[in-house]
């Protein structure tokens, strides 16, 4: 086999471990954050920064405009001042947390996206919307790492390649995403 089927075919294997009856969850927990007013968090490292900024985008644009309920959604790592002020007047560790401190209330939603799970800052800023009283959703692979405990919801892609495991998360992301534009038009 050659090694775009040899990927493909992991990654559908990876697509076929996603615990759909949790997604519905995570849909479900997005759909009463939208019509309380809560606002959404999301945050991550890399290439989850980017599908959180990627998943943020579908949700403003996608599932918001020309409806009558809006989504109060935004990415963590979209602020880059803020980040890399953080970042060199105090600890990367703090780039997201400090962030939540400023913004987030207790019933809002805070969606943290880690391939290892275990990443310090993800990890922190979790631990602080428990502490609060939000609601914790977690897109974690490998073992799930601390990030699969901390949270309320783990949409966990129990594979060890991190490229499978982006592939994943970003389909979980669509699956939320697109739910709201496609089988709740307006």
């Amino acid at each position: 086999m050659n090694y775009p089927a040899e990927y493909r075919s992991e990654l559908l294997r990876a697509l076929e471990s996603i615990d759909l009856a949790k997604v519905a969850q995570a849909i479900e927990w997005f759909r009463e954050a939208r019509r309380e007013g809560k606002t959404i968090f999301v945050c991550g490292n890399g290439g989850s920064a980017a599908t959180a900024s990627h998943f943020v985008c579908d949700m403003v644009k996608g599932a918001s405009f020309n409806r009558p309920e809006r989504f109060r959604i935004q990415a963590l790592t979209d602020s880059l001042p803020t980040i890399t002020a953080y970042a060199n007047d105090l600890s990367y560790e703090v780039v997201f947390v400090e962030q939540l401190k400023n913004f987030a209330q207790p019933g809002d939603l805070v969606v943290a996206i880690s391939g290892s799970g275990n990443s310090p800052n993800v990890l922190r800023a979790v631990e602080y919307a428990n502490s609060i009283g939000c609601r914790t959703l977690a897109l974690t692979g490998r073992d799930g790492g601390r990030l699969g405990e901390l949270a309320q919801l783990n949409l966990h892609v129990p594979v060890m390649h991190m490229g499978r495991i982006e592939d994943a998360h970003l389909v979980i992301c669509h699956m939320i995403a697109y739910h709201f534009m496609d089988a709740e038009k307006p």
